[in-house]
């Protein structure tokens, strides 16, 4: 029995749309037709998936909000007895989003159909990446699918609350900026061309503050639309030029010798890293694959090819620590700790540790950076400010020397 979507009109004409589960698209149809619809269009929810895949589509599967909410009620569904298909069928029901409510009983079919779970995430790879996949396959052969779900919703929930630490400390500057950029254009586009008619039969020359202000003032009221398509192409060209693995690889690398946003980076990173490595090995994936999907996760390039330059000396009976170790990517305490868990024979618990102290290093390092931007930036708007009004003053200044 599997899951479809469907369209259909009811005795009065009006549109209606849902899910509904049957064997086929014609057993479908005659379901519809006994709830008296008149079926228009009946798609299986793994067909419309597979055609998101192919084609373009602005839907990119689940949010880490919807991932970490379902699987934190699969967990606690299947940790209490419930068997799979009826927890699948439960969170489906749970959920709002219809999205999510067509995924998870596409996953319920097949799973019904003798499947099992980790087959059904894998029809959907846009709602469930490969760690996901992968966790939820070690779990099963295990046997411990409940334990596994439990850990999969510690790890979707710590990694949406970083995410969510990191979006919440740009709103601020990011706001702060679009509002400075508003303002100063607002005055250079409106306010100064009215005020410097006052000077227009002003017979000494202007002051050059005075100078430079008019001409951007003229800039923006004359060529803004080439200043939008200007600004458009570069960002389109860096991100073509990013697009690259050479150059996005120099980017990366200077990144990481900043200051205070390289230890950031740097953090980021390397708190995906352990958490995935962590429950992947915990799960009982075998090291080599861990070490390969945990990459994945790693955004920075120089970081991501030093755990692939690990991955290969481990291979040749190296260990992680050291390998990670040469590179000198990775902050010394995360390195010391993977040292220690791979001596004592704790590593899955060395990871985690080494994670929760590189979300507490990030912490700190977004209190820092927002400590030293949001003053930073109001002194500079302020200094803008500061020099437009004084463009405007100093030919009053010498308006008033002349006349004394």
């Amino acid at each position: 029995m599997g899951a479809f979507e469907f369209v259909a009109l009811d005795k009065n004409g009006k549109e209606s749309k849902g899910l509904i589960e049957g064997d086929t698209p014609k057993h479908v149809r005659q379901l519809l037709r006994e709830r008296k619809l008149l079926p228009i269009e009946v798609t299986e929810v793994t067909q419309k998936e597979s055609k998101r895949q192919t084609n373009f589509s602005l839907q990119r599967g689940l949010s880490v909000t919807e991932l970490a909410l379902l699987t934190r009620q699969l967990a606690t569904l299947t940790q209490s007895g419930l068997p799979l298909e009826e927890a699948l069928l439960a969170v489906s029901q749970q959920n709002e989003n219809p999205r999510a409510q067509s995924i998870l009983l596409g996953v319920r079919s097949r799973v019904m159909e003798g499947h099992s779970l980790a087959d059904g995430l894998a029809d959907f790879p846009q709602a469930f990446p490969e760690l996901y996949r992968a966790t939820v396959a070690a779990g099963e052969q295990s046997g411990h699918l409940d334990g596994v779900l439990e850990r999969l919703a510690e790890f979707t929930e710590s990694r949406q609350i970083l995410q969510q630490q990191v979006r919440n400390a740009l709103i601020y500057p990011i706001t702060l900026v679009v509002t400075a950029i508003a303002i100063i254009s607002f005055m250079l586009a409106y306010v100064i061309p009215m005020v410097i008619g006052v000077f227009q039969n002003f017979d000494a020359e202007l002051p050059f503050l005075t100078r430079g202000v008019i001409a951007a003032s003229d800039f923006i009221r004359g060529y803004w639309h080439f200043s939008i398509i200007g600004i458009i192409a570069i960002t389109y060209g860096v991100r073509k030029w990013l697009s690259n693995e050479g150059p996005r690889r120099y980017y990366h690398r200077f990144l990481l010798s900043l200051p205070i946003i390289g230890k950031l980076t740097q953090g980021i990173n390397t708190a995906r890293f352990t958490q995935t490595l962590s429950i992947l090995a915990g799960s009982g994936v075998p090291i080599l694959e861990s070490l390969r999907i945990a990459a994945q996760v790693v955004v920075n390039v120089p970081m991501r090819e030093a755990i692939g330059d690990a991955a290969l000396r481990i291979r040749e009976g190296g260990m992680i620590s050291r390998s990670l170790e040469t590179s000198k990517l990775f902050p010394p305490m995360t390195t010391h700790l993977i040292s220690s868990g791979e001596a004592g024979g704790r590593l899955e618990e060395m990871l985690a540790r080494a994670a929760t102290n590189q979300e507490r290093e990030i912490d700190g390092l977004i209190a820092t950076l927002l400590g030293i931007m949001q003053p930073l930036l109001v002194i500079i708007m302020a200094f803008v400010v500061l020099l437009i009004v004084l463009a405007i003053l100093l030919p009053i200044f010498e308006i008033n020397s002349l006349i004394r």
